[in-house]
């Protein structure tokens, strides 16, 4: 290729980010080592003008230094259809402003790399996706229906119910098999979610943690456990939970061969799954994270992998498109 690969990433605010933990910061790090152009926007310098894509962006460069790891260049508009790349990674929640989002990327396809694919993120939230492999789950039940709630719980005995549409373990909730609690949180996201919620069986072993798995086109790619703060059942990291080196089980290896054509038939190039005691959780599609925990606790260079990955994609497009 005879220019810079010019690489465009829709992400939250910069600033706020911990690099420590973030993917997006892996990401944009190695697209900077392989010699990329950056430009960065938030969601809401995204537009539509008649059929054309545009976003207000900045010139990105980035450093791996705490406390002193962005410059940003001056503010200008470009068509995304200019860009080679660009990277959805805002985080959820996962609404009708994301929904829109990949409405709008979905118009670039064909001419710019969109990672991962819009149309397949908005069609696969992480919390309906994986009921589509029902085998490799815990019971899990998607309801606001209090009766549906009762009968699994009767059944099931200990539930954990948590939103449809979060993140990062965020009201994540383990409800004991006689809880005084459950009407009061069966109110609770009655009024808070106009959607359905998740109720699933409680998985003991979470205490041994809760496996994240990063696929990279469908394939397997590293692994991560995370190990659940004292008293806590979440292990998501930015809820405390620690980071521990870990190889695939066969179990875990047999749940990636399943998913994993399914994935790369979707163009959802960069995923991360959970996996506790054996049981597919979520498939995380939207903005998965792992890459930086996986490297600093021994394990593979991810975004290298990813960023491999993508370019492979990327030139598939240019001959093609």
């Amino acid at each position: 290729m005879n220019h810079h690969k010019r690489i465009a990433v829709q992400m939250d605010p910069i600033e706020r980010i911990n690099i420590v933990g973030d993917s997006t910061f892996a990401l944009l790090l190695e697209a900077q080592t392989r010699g990329f152009e950056l430009c960065y926007y938030t969601p809401d310098r995204l537009s539509l003008r008649g059929v054309d894509v545009v976003a207000v962006v900045q010139p990105l460069k980035v450093r791996d230094v705490r406390g002193d790891y962005y410059e940003l260049g001056d503010p200008s508009e470009i068509a995304l259809r200019d860009m080679d790349v660009v990277l959805l990674r805002q985080d959820p929640p996962f609404d009708l402003a994301y929904i829109t989002s990949t409405h709008l990327l979905e118009k670039i396809g064909g001419e710019t790399l969109v990672v991962n694919d819009p149309a397949s993120v908005r069609n696969a939230p992480e919390k309906l996706f994986v009921m589509d492999f029902p085998q490799l789950m815990p019971p899990t039940l998607i309801t606001r229906d209090k009766a549906a709630i009762d009968a699994f719980r009767t059944e099931h005995g200990e539930v954990v119910m948590k939103p449809l549409h979060g993140h990062g373990g965020a009201a994540v909730f383990r409800l004991l098999t006689q809880d005084a609690n459950y009407g009061s949180l069966y109110d609770l996201f009655a009024t808070s979610f106009r959607e359905q919620w998740v109720v699933q069986k409680f998985l003991p072993a979470v205490s041994r943690g809760d496996k994240r798995i990063i696929l990279v086109n469908g394939e397997p790619c590293g692994a991560v456990n995370r190990v659940p703060a004292l008293n806590d059942i979440r292990s998501n990291m930015v809820r405390g939970g620690a980071a521990e080196a870990t190889a695939l089980s066969a179990r875990e290896q047999e749940i990636c061969a399943t998913i994993g054509p399914e994935l790369k038939k979707r163009g959802l190039i960069f995923v991360g799954i959970d996996v506790i005691d054996g049981y597919l959780t979520e498939i995380n599609v939207t903005s998965p994270t792992g890459i930086r925990a996986i490297q600093r606790t021994g394990g593979p260079d991810v975004a290298a992998a990813i960023w491999n990955a993508i370019e492979q994609k990327q030139k598939a497009l240019e001959t093609t498109g």
